[in-house]
């Protein structure tokens, strides 16, 4: 019989066999560590006792001829066998004990750490398998460990907010499509039954149904752009009175509308280098956003003013519903609503100001938000940079 590999058999795949690990590299981390603290101790100590067993016999024999001992007498042999004893004595027993210690406080330590690396391995794998409520408490081990817990944390929480924004998101969608293809479906439904001609009115449902829809969609395609930084801007030379003027002007029919009063003031008229469509859609969305909070009878001012020698701030406030303090770090979130039932019902998608803190962002600025609480109005600043 032949001594070779036996072949494969046809029509069936050889699967080579996974490559065997060290046993060293099964182990724990903590086992490792605790094994080379074993082994710096046990080698320091051998190093120790090897020098000293090189070195104190001849400084002893050095020592005894200074002392006019001959080497050979019955004394210096006294002597050389009271000093071997004691020094194996003493020195062992130290060594013994340095070891000992050493062993101990190795092994305390390498159990601390091995506990607090296996908490975190284990929450990183909850926070991995889903489980974002999951948190590492602080091991108590030095400032690095204690850095690593707070951003294994910050990391859990933003996952968290994450994941709850995207499950909103798609209610949310959900939401803002079912009802203009309710529409579109139920009228239609109507014109095929006959129950409803195909006049103006009808044709006006349903293209309003159809922008809506293709207005979410262009919604979303923004956000998801500004989020991958896509967003492609277009400066031109203006001031920030033109762009208020413009803005004030698109909406001033919609404030006529329901009744709101518009203000225009421009303190300062400031020369500035931007895309002057997206920026007017900043401010349509301001404007808009606080048409839809203000009740009839209220008052929106928007505001030009140079704040500092390079930045010149334009302020959106209305006397409306305000906002409460818990919900001013979340404006600017996707699909964030403050009242999701009312801003539904006013048409209200919940990007718009995400959108407008992308446009900014990409134009150098920043966009912020404040309000004195519910029932006392809200303030959106967004700042610019002046450029030459």
């Amino acid at each position: 019989m032949s001594g070779g590999p036996t072949p494969p058999v046809a029509g069936l795949a050889v699967v080579p066999s996974p490559p065997r690990r060290p046993v060293l590299a099964l182990s724990s981390f903590g086992t490792r560590l605790f094994a080379a603290l074993t082994v710096v101790v046990v080698g320091c100590a051998v190093s120790a006792w090897l020098v000293a067993s090189a070195l104190a016999p001849g400084i002893f024999h050095d020592h005894l001829g200074q002392a006019g001992i001959d080497q050979d007498s019955n004394e210096a042999a006294h002597v050389e066998t009271a000093f071997t004893v004691a020094i194996v004595s003493a020195w062992g027993l130290a060594v013994a004990i340095a070891v000992l210690l050493a062993l101990v406080v190795s092994w305390y330590l390498t159990r601390r750490v091995q506990r607090s690396v296996t908490a975190m391995t284990s929450t990183t794998a909850d926070i991995a398998g889903g489980r974002y409520d999951s948190r590492i408490h602080s091991p108590g081990l030095g400032r690095e460990f204690d850095e690593l817990a707070d951003s294994v944390n910050e990391l859990a929480r933003r996952l968290d907010a994450t994941e709850n924004t995207r499950r909103r998101m798609l209610a949310d969608l959900g939401h803002e499509m079912r009802t203009p293809i309710a529409t579109l479906d139920s009228y239609l439904e109507a014109v095929d039954d006959g129950v409803r001609d195909f006049d103006d009115d009808t044709r006006h449902v349903l293209r309003s149904a159809t922008k809506r829809l293709e207005r979410l969609a262009a919604d979303i395609v923004d956000v998801s752009n500004a989020d991958e930084h896509h967003t492609r801007l277009q400066p031109v030379s203006t001031t920030t009175g033109d762009l208020v003027s413009t803005a004030v002007s698109a909406a001033r029919e919609h404030y006529e509308k329901k009744n709101v009063e518009l203000r225009a003031r421009i303190t300062n008229s400031v020369a500035v280098t931007v895309d002057a469509d997206r920026l007017g859609q900043v401010l349509g969305n301001l404007l808009s956003n606080a048409l839809r909070h203000s009740s009839a009878g209220g008052v929106v001012t928007i505001t030009s003013t140079r704040v500092r020698p390079h930045v010149v701030s334009i302020i959106v406030s209305d006397s409306g519903d305000g906002i409460a303090h818990e919900h001013l770090g979340h404006l600017f979130d996707r699909f964030y609503r403050v009242d999701a039932a009312r801003d539904r019902a006013a048409g209200g998608s919940g990007i718009g100001l995400t959108i407008s803190r992308a446009l900014v962002e990409a134009h150098g600025g920043r966009i912020r938000a404040h309000s004195g609480g519910v029932g006392e109005g809200a303030q959106f600043t967004v700042d610019l940079p002046i450029r030459k």
